[in-house]
C-alpha cells in the first residue's frame, strides 16, 4: 500500500468521525434522547460503523455536547468586569447548570453511563465546571499566597455544587422547576463563596 493510499485511508476516517460526531451534535441540540442507531441514521452510516468510531453512546455525547460549550470566558457575561468572586461564581453556576437544563436527556446518558463504568468517567468526561471555577476564582485566587488550602477547598465544595446531579435533584426530587432549582444551586455556591473568604479574611 502506498503512502498515498494511506493517507487517503486517514482522511476517509477522519471524515466519518467527524461526519458522525457532527450528527450527534445536531441531535443533542434538540434536547431529547438521542440512540446510537438514530445518530447512525443521521450520519448515514451503518450502527456498526458507529461503534467502530465511538465504543459506546455516552462517549459519543461527551463529544457531542463539548461541541455545544462555548468559551469559558463567556460564561461571566452576567458578571461585568467585576473582580468579585461572589458576583463571578454566580455568573459561571447560572451558565453551567442552563446549559446542563437545555441538554438535559443526553447530559442524564453520560452520567448514567458514569455510574456504571466509573473509570472510564475519569479518562473521558469533560471536566468543564472545573474550568468555569477556575475562570470565576482566578481574580482572587492571585490574592492569596501559593496554593491556600481553604481555597482548594472551596474549589471541591463548588465541584459538587455546580454539576447536573444537584439540578437534577431538585428538579426529580424536590420537583421544583428549573429556574427555581437553578437559583437554589446558585444560591448555594455564592453562600458557600462567602464563607470560604470570611474565613480566609479572618
Amino acid at each position: 500500500m502506498t503512502s498515498l493510499d494511506t493517507g487517503g485511508r486517514i482522511n476517509q476516517k477522519r471524515r466519518t468521525y467527524n461526519t458522525i460526531l457532527q450528527a450527534a451534535a445536531e441531535l443533542v441540540r434538540t434536547g431529547r434522547t438521542v440512540t446510537m442507531p438514530e445518530v447512525a441514521k443521521a450520519a448515514m452510516v451503518s450502527e456498526a460503523t458507529a461503534y467502530r468510531y465511538f465504543p459506546d453512546l455516552a462517549t459519543l455525547l461527551q463529544k457531542a455536547m463539548a461541541e455545544q460549550e462555548n468559551d469559558p470566558a463567556e460564561a461571566l457575561a452576567d458578571a461585568g468586569d467585576s473582580t468579585d468572586p461572589v458576583a463571578r461564581v454566580a455568573a459561571v453556576t447560572g451558565y453551567l447548570m442552563r446549559h446542563v437544563a437545555r441538554f438535559q436527556q443526553p447530559v442524564r446518558t453520560t452520567i448514567a453511563a458514569t455510574i456504571t463504568d466509573p473509570a472510564g468517567a475519569v479518562a473521558t468526561r469533560r471536566g468543564f465546571r472545573f474550568e468555569l471555577i477556575d475562570l470565576a476564582l482566578e481574580p482572587w485566587a492571585a490574592t492569596l499566597p501559593g496554593d491556600h488550602p481553604r481555597l482548594a477547598q472551596l474549589k471541591r465544595d463548588l465541584a459538587i455544587t455546580m454539576g447536573a446531579e444537584p439540578l437534577f435533584c431538585l428538579t426529580d426530587q424536590c420537583g421544583l422547576a428549573i429556574e427555581e432549582a437553578i437559583t437554589s444551586i446558585v444560591h448555594t455556591a455564592t453562600t458557600l463563596t462567602r464563607a470560604a473568604m470570611r474565613e480566609i479574611q479572618d
